[in-house]
């Protein structure tokens, strides 16, 4: 299950990880429905991968499959 950190916030996203949501949301390529509705929360990559360690896990990049991809090394 995800916590949406772009309709959220990444402080909701990061407490939603403790109750056991096993994903922070994701990048995206374009997003019109969201920033439609007023909610303009942007964050880059390593921003995003901050938060989560921030919450106590470790970030995991994947793919479209949520198969693990290779990330830059911390």
């Amino acid at each position: 299950m995800q916590a949406s950190w772009v309709t959220q916030g990444p402080r909701v996203a990061q407490i939603a990880l403790g109750y056991g949501l096993d994903d922070f949301g994701s990048t995206m390529m374009e997003e019109n429905v969201v920033s439609a509705a007023g909610c303009r929360f942007t964050m880059p990559i390593d921003e995003l991968e901050r938060q989560i360690r921030a919450a106590g896990y470790e970030p995991i990049r994947r793919d479209t499959q949520y198969e693990p991809i290779p990330g830059p090394k911390t």
